[in-house]
């Protein structure tokens, strides 16, 4: 089948040592990523519509916003309800558009999306990712700029669904360093927050996940020595992989996929670094404001353990 036809449209693989990563054109996600043969993202095939958001690029917001409605500068917007049974609207508007390719090489690619101006969102953006594979695992780095001639809101998450074959995720460690998380009413937005110090959240030191059900929005983060912050998932022999995410990531959002379909729930835990919480537009909370033609920069990292 000609990569244009399939679900994910185009394949660009890249590879460097020991590790393979495979990109794709529809959402610019990640679908693969390999090391030492072991698949240590749990994606999906070629000819499989992406389930699930995974490893997609979530923008211009992460998550959910309530009703879809929000204000910014006085003006009200309305955006569809893509999560109708919530009655939200879900993970952006860049996650099905075509990315296309920039630059390629052996352990790198670089793609870039437009989204044009349209109802409930009327500010026309330029996007782009580079992937690069190197000896620290797989690294990201994303390039946002305004084109229109006013400022705009913005927020960005990515989703990797990640698992360790052979360990269930009740038997995978955690490690998040966070103080605390959002709680949330039955349509999974924010209503409050709690401290999580020594509570069943608490996975600032690691431990195994167990039986907990995870959809949830860590905050309060305690930084790394270089301002970003890391998450972590190994396994009982102490291999796994770690999230880093620099400054830019405010929140950590952590699903242990229950609610996915059977063939997929609670297999993998999806590592998710958010520029800001669920329901932005509407708090304002760590929310961007992209100046015009002014680019916004972040990146965050894949890395295996032990590294």
């Amino acid at each position: 089948m000609d990569d244009a036809a399939l679900p994910s449209g185009a394949q660009w693989t890249i590879s460097y040592q020991d590790q393979e990563a495979v990109l794709v054109g529809v959402g610019g996600g990640l679908r693969r990523w390999r090391v030492g043969g072991v698949d240590l993202l749990d994606g999906y095939g070629s000819g499989e519509l992406c389930p699930g958001a995974a490893g997609q690029v979530l923008a211009p917001w992460p998550n959910r916003l309530r009703d879809g409605r929000y204000r910014y500068t006085g003006v009200a917007h309305q955006l569809p309800l893509t999560e109708p049974e919530r009655h939200n609207a879900l993970h952006g508007l860049v996650r099905w558009l075509p990315w296309t390719l920039v630059d390629r090489s052996g352990s790198s690619v670089t793609c870039e999306c437009f989204l044009p101006a349209q109802p409930g969102y009327p500010w026309p953006l330029s996007l782009r990712t580079v992937y690069t594979l190197s000896g620290d695992g797989l690294s990201a780095e994303h390039r946002v700029t305004n084109l229109a001639g006013v400022p705009a809101p913005f927020g960005l998450s990515v989703h990797p669904y990640l698992q360790l074959p052979g360990v269930a995720v009740a038997d995978l460690r955690l490690r998040v360093p966070a103080g605390s998380r959002l709680l949330t009413d039955t349509r999974l937005l924010p209503i409050g927050a709690a401290k999580i110090d020594g509570t069943e959240w608490d996975f600032t030191e690691p431990r195994p996940i167990g039986e907990l059900v995870l959809d949830t929005a860590f905050g309060t983060l305690r930084t790394d020595p270089d301002g970003g912050s890391t998450v972590t998932l190994t396994g009982p022999d102490g291999t796994g992989v770690a999230v880093w995410a620099d400054a830019s990531f405010h929140w950590w959002q952590v699903f242990t996929g229950d609610t996915l379909p059977t063939d997929r729930r609670r297999r993998s835990v999806a590592v998710e670094p958010m520029t800001c919480p669920p329901d932005g537009f509407r708090s304002g909370r760590d929310l961007v404001t992209l100046e015009p033609g002014e680019p916004w920069h972040a990146r965050w990292q894949l890395s295996p353990l032990p590294h």
